[in-house]
């Protein structure tokens, strides 16, 4: 039997649903039946997962999520992932309060950006993705360099993020502004991009850009169920 899934989502329910869709229609495609793992989705109220960043309260996301990871261990599931990049911050904190194993959707990126030899790539993302050290720290491990936006062109993807992309709201002037940032970060050296928010391949797809884009809903969400399929 494959391992049970636990999710834990909400945050935002976007790019929670990508996930969900993206574990049961790649099992089908690869393996023809409807075999998929079972998957237990914990969906937070994502308020919460708003107001503690913005007070700095990474503590209460560590202690919250936790919490919720507990609840789906107890529910049966067998390994567990964050839905989402932002709250990676606290990995450390939430896998060491369960049991089963947690899968980091860092180093599943960082294997990919390895995998297609690329040294220095530009981070999209929340302002807690872009402006904290956890990002380029776990790539540095693996001799990855990460560039950010300008100060200005981050806190325009942030509101794009929050005011947008997480009510699930597409527009052409938004993908526009993105398509500019990846094309100045390629002038400053990036040989790709991260979208470093599950919310951005609603937006941006790789017909947009000039560069190699990493769409971490999708490396994550296929480390999962790689993982839980294995034999």
């Amino acid at each position: 039997m494959h391992k049970i899934i636990g999710i834990l989502g909400g945050m935002s329910p976007e790019s929670t649903v990508a996930y969900y869709q993206y574990i049961t229609r790649t099992y089908t495609e690869r393996h023809g039946d409807f075999g998929y793992p079972e998957i237990l989705i914990y969906s937070v109220s994502f308020q919460t997962y708003v107001d503690w960043p913005r007070q700095g309260r990474w503590d209460l996301v560590a202690l919250g999520l936790s919490q919720a990871a507990r609840v789906l261990q107890d529910a049966g599931a067998e390994v567990l992932l964050i839905a989402t990049n932002t709250m990676h911050i606290v990995f450390d904190q939430v896998a060491a309060s369960v049991d089963v194993p947690m899968l980091s959707l860092l180093d599943a990126v960082a294997a990919e950006v390895r995998r297609r030899d690329i040294e220095t790539v530009g981070l999209l993302g929340t302002a807690s993705t872009m402006e904290h050290t956890f990002y380029p720290e776990a790539l540095a491990e693996k001799g990855i360099a990460v560039l950010v936006p300008k100060r200005e062109d981050r806190r325009l993807v942030h509101d794009f993020i929050y005011q947008e992309l997480v009510a699930g709201l597409v527009r052409n002037p938004s993908r526009d502004a993105f398509i500019r940032i990846i094309d100045e970060l390629k002038a400053r050296g990036a040989q790709g991009v991260i979208l470093g928010c599950t919310e951005i391949p609603l937006l941006v797809t790789q017909e947009d850009a000039p560069l190699p884009l990493f769409d971490t809903t999708t490396i994550h969400a296929d480390a999962a169920l790689r993982h839980a399929v294995q034999t």
